[in-house]
């Protein structure tokens, strides 16, 4: 009877979301090319693909995040076991831009079937994994029952359950609980998922608490870093300059950035100011409000590779796509975007990799794990509301040694906390048999 009601709950909310899903596909060509994937129908040359008798294991990841955290562990799978190939699937367009680059020859790239029995049975049929992964926590029961009914061992990795989310999991716990407990191992970010995990009804044995594999996903840049090396000095950002960065900024933290490099020039003259936005089309805002801010904008995606040299004081607004971690090699002071917003913050391990010194605002939901252990050993500094985060700023960029000290032990903590993923990689593989089929 659950079962029928979720079914029938699925398609009425799904009907109902239909219209902005066709306003979504309109703006993306790329997401209504292939729509029927999500029921588990598949352009012909996909379907031959699917069935070439190819040993698969399906890895599911909803959109950017979850993507890098899937191809670091798919990669890792390939070089403990060479013959691995995998179906990956996401949910989103931006996720599918990513998971291009994380395919490999032999694997399959699609959007994930709808959570309604007969998509789920369809996508089952064409392809037939060994093995299911879920990244974080995007559980679809109707996928995970009828995979873990055909006996395939399905896994939720980096598992977090957020703020938000837990009281939802606890009061559902009827409901949830069969489903955590059909999944064969669940490997999760800390303790305190672990135990919200347990609240939700699942039990502790299945249950590994491993810390986050987002340690083991930033990597640096250095062709990159060299290349943006060189353009920052054809526009006259000198080698010597101190850099402030804002990276994945969301609206109004450009703003803040602005008050705060402002402020900085009074005490440091030669630091220097780039804005990395989270969303490029809105780097127009970003732009009116650096020059109405009184500063010259210099905008990479509308210059060359070599550009003029510009005024002093420019900032410069990198609207450009896979430079950030670039940017980050060549910055001194950092903060990072979407931390002053009720929005859960973007990825603080990458500036901290590159031993840049890092600051964010009070809201870091979204690494509550990271940011933990981060704080806990003095490799990061959180402002507990904007002031208090522009304090922090300022002050790192007044004092240069302490902005070099706390940068060391940031890049210190994050090599240290690398690994994670190899150690998940090793247990699903030893776990997931390939009954001689690889």
């Amino acid at each position: 009877m659950k079962w029928a009601l979720y079914n029938l709950l699925f398609a009425i909310a799904y009907v109902a979301m239909m219209p902005k899903f066709l306003v979504r596909m309109a703006r993306r060509g790329g997401y209504a090319n292939r729509f029927a994937d999500r029921f588990g129908r598949y352009p012909r040359a996909i379907r031959e693909r699917l069935a070439d008798g190819t040993v698969r294991i399906w890895v599911h990841a909803v959109s950017v995040g979850e993507v890098a955290v899937a191809g670091q562990l798919m990669a890792e799978m390939r070089r403990q076991r060479p013959s691995s190939a995998f179906v990956l699937s996401v949910t989103s367009s931006t996720g599918w831009a990513q998971a291009e680059r994380q395919v490999g020859p032999r694997d399959v790239l699609i959007y994930a079937p709808l959570d309604y029995p007969g998509c789920v049975r369809r996508a089952l049929r064409a392809f037939s994994p060994v093995a299911y992964v879920i990244t974080e926590t995007e559980l679809w029961p109707n996928v995970i029952r009828h995979v873990t009914e055909a006996g395939i061992p399905a896994y939720l990795v980096n598992a977090r359950i957020s703020d938000r989310s837990a009281p939802g999991y606890r009061r559902l716990r009827t409901w949830f609980g069969p489903v955590l407990n059909s999944l064969t191992r669940i490997y999760a970010q800390s303790d305190l998922d672990a135990r919200r995990l347990a609240d939700a009804g699942c039990d502790s044995e299945r249950i590994v608490v491993t810390g986050t594999m987002k340690f083991d996903v930033a990597h640096r840049a250095p062709e990159k870093e060299v290349a943006l090396r060189a353009y920052l000095t054809a526009a006259g950002f000198s080698p010597d300059a101190p850099i402030l960065l804002g990276g994945s900024t969301w609206p109004g933290e450009d703003a803040f950035l602005l008050d705060v490099y402002r402020k900085a020039l009074a005490k440091c003259p030669a630091l220097r100011l780039i804005i990395v936005p989270r969303h490029f089309e809105k780097a127009g805002d970003v732009e009116v409000a650096i020059r109405t801010a009184g500063f010259p904008c210099l905008r990479k995606s509308r210059t060359p590779e070599t550009p003029e040299r510009q005024p002093a004081q420019t900032v410069l607004l990198a609207d450009t796509t896979g430079e950030l971690m670039g940017f980050y090699g060549l910055a001194q002071t950092v903060f990072v975007g979407k931390s002053l917003t009720e929005e859960g913050g973007q990825n603080m391990i990458e500036p901290c990799l590159c031993g840049c010194a890092t600051v964010v605002g009070p809201h870091t939901e979204n690494f509550r794990p990271v940011m933990s252990d981060l704080l806990a050993h003095g490799a990061i500094l959180q402002g507990a509301d904007r002031a208090d985060t522009e304090a922090r700023l300022l002050g790192l960029l007044a004092n240069p040694p302490a902005a070099k000290a706390l940068a060391r032990r940031a890049a210190e903590i994050v090599a240290d906390r690398r690994g994670t993923t190899p150690a998940i990689a090793t247990a699903i593989l030893g776990e997931a048999a390939y009954d001689g089929r690889q």
